[in-house]
């Protein structure tokens, strides 16, 4: 099989199906005119976010037998056309999901006790202690809103805190002994904390919105590590200048760019949450790790072996 790499990741992978006698071909520069001109010669591609599979891309890959994305996220495939013309679609969520988990706590805790601001003034000769007072985890509920790997392991990490964690999810019967499934109706009930684990579909997407953050209970905490369109981001900002949230830790945002490098939009909204003293922002990190880029690419790996060695 022909595998064409249209995104650097882990050498793993090269080395690894190669070594599985697959026939590996890199291009990490040729534009989507120029791939989909030479698509068809391949069996399989190895994506990240550079580049969408959408259904021109799609229909001329006339012999793509998968798709293997090394990540979480499916949103730059057209799924329902992959699904039809019967490629196998791939991804590798059981790798970041520690790096997201891990993050999203490391971003709690420098946002609710103020390190990086009490940091900065110490280090500007300002000395203050009342000011950057903290809040703690311990016995806050929080609500996470999807519970797959990246909710899981963030319930994990976040029951060793003394939280108390819910979550909401599509799927039922998905309890278990670090979270409570419970209805989105009751999570809005009790969490003190929100953090989302979702993907980008059209039902997520502005799934918080300026409806969500009234039919909140309680002042809150905000956490996005999943997809910046999952939140309406002016009414974050309004939300933040009102105190209904407390505090936003954001690793994504609705203005990036598909390939997740860089912002395309520069507005009023953007320019409060890299301003306030209410935000941490993450450059779309919470998956990278050096531990996670190897778990990704293994992870892909040994799919893509399973099924067409």
């Amino acid at each position: 099989m022909r595998i064409l790499l249209l995104d650097k990741n882990h050498p793993l992978i090269t080395e690894q199906l190669t070594a599985k006698k697959f026939i590996l071909e890199e291009d990490f520069t040729s534009s989507y005119d120029e791939v989909c001109r030479k698509i068809e010669n391949y069996d399989g591609v190895i994506i990240r976010s550079r580049i969408p599979l959408d259904k021109n891309f799609l229909e001329k890959a006339k012999n793509l037998k998968f798709i293997a994305r090394v990540g979480a996220g499916m949103e730059n495939i057209d799924i329902p056309v992959a699904e039809k013309l019967g490629i196998q679609l791939i991804n590798s969520p059981e790798g970041n999901r520690d790096s997201v988990a891990e993050h999203v706590v490391g971003m709690l805790l420098v946002l609710m006790n103020r390190l990086f601001i009490a940091s900065q003034e110490v280090k500007n000769g300002i000395w203050l202690r009342e000011e950057n007072r903290g809040d703690e985890l311990l016995g806050k509920t929080v609500g996470l809103i999807g519970y797959g790997n990246m909710g899981k392991a963030t319930a994990k990490r976040l029951s060793g805190f003394g939280c108390k964690v819910v979550f909401y999810d599509i799927l039922p019967g998905l309890s278990d002994e670090f979270a409570e499934q419970v209805s989105l109706e009751e999570l809005k009930e009790r969490a003190e904390v929100i953090s989302l684990h979702i993907p980008l579909t059209e039902q997520t997407h502005y799934i918080v919105n300026g409806a969500f953050i009234d039919g909140m209970k309680h002042n809150f905490y905000f956490v996005n590590t999943a997809r910046g369109k999952n939140v309406e981001t002016k009414s974050l900002v309004g939300a933040l200048k009102s105190g209904k949230v407390k505090g936003a830790c954001l690793d994504v945002l609705e203005y990036e760019k598909p390939s997740f490098e860089n912002l395309e939009i520069e507005n009023e909204d953007l320019k409060y949450l890299l301003e306030s003293e209410k935000t941490i922002v993450t450059p779309h990190i919470a998956g990278w790790t050096v531990q996670s880029k190897e778990k990704l690419a293994q992870v892909i790996v040994d799919k893509i072996v399973a099924g067409f060695a």
